[in-house]
């Protein structure tokens, strides 16, 4: 089975904010702020019991937003992602279930890996955007480098204790498509709904992206 790619979707910065919500009425202006800040491809993780429903509230008031759902970890999931509005689903890591249940559900898919072992496994189950994760833990961009030749076919979106200052390196690399990052939602800004504050980092990041 043929599976679907992240990496057409995207549009402007590669940059894809991980996002860990729990209330739709911040989830909407948090979105917009984002989008307003030229980061348009978002992750939510299902990491609360809200997020299903906050991923579902941005998917269906915020149009500029390609909202995708992580932090999958059971099967059962995928379907839920799709049924919610997600167009991309993200894991921590890969199963031959997560596997067979991401087919079935028809969305692009990255599954989780931090080793050359893994990446085999998850190219044998027919995948080529993988995450790398966690990124900066498992050697950052140096890593990324030392795949390349080793793993020619394979895209990565790496995440995971990612900062502003690791961004050009990370994306000029030939092997990396987009890279994921939490550092651009404080916890004191959204608890504090400074969303222009928020709406000024993407912007940076977005910036920062697309420098030469």
């Amino acid at each position: 089975m043929t599976v679907p790619r992240l990496e057409p979707s995207l549009t402007g910065a590669r940059i894809v904010p991980v996002l860990v919500l729990d209330n739709p009425a911040e989830a909407v202006p948090l979105a917009e702020a984002l989008v307003a800040g030229g980061l348009t491809t978002l992750e939510i993780t299902l990491r609360t019991p809200g997020a299903l429903a906050c991923a579902e509230a941005i998917a269906a008031k915020v149009p500029g937003a390609l909202v995708g759902l992580g932090t999958l970890i059971r099967p059962e999931q995928f379907a839920q992602a799709r049924d919610v509005g997600a167009r991309f689903v993200v894991s921590p890591g890969l199963t031959d279930r997560l596997a067979e249940a991401a087919k079935a559900a028809g969305l692009p898919y990255l599954p989780g890996i931090a080793t050359v072992t893994e990446a085999l496994i998850a190219y044998e189950h027919g995948f080529r955007e993988l995450k790398f994760f966690p990124a900066m833990l498992n050697g950052g961009a140096p890593a990324l480098k030392g795949m390349a030749p080793l793993l020619p076919e394979i895209r990565f979106c790496p995440t995971g204790g990612i900062k502003a200052e690791n961004v050009r390196e990370i994306l000029s690399l030939p092997n990396v498509f987009a890279l994921g990052g939490t550092w651009l939602t404080p916890a004191d800004a959204v608890k504090e709904r400074r969303w222009a504050d928020i709406e000024r980092l993407a912007r940076e990041a977005s910036t920062l992206a697309t420098q030469g």
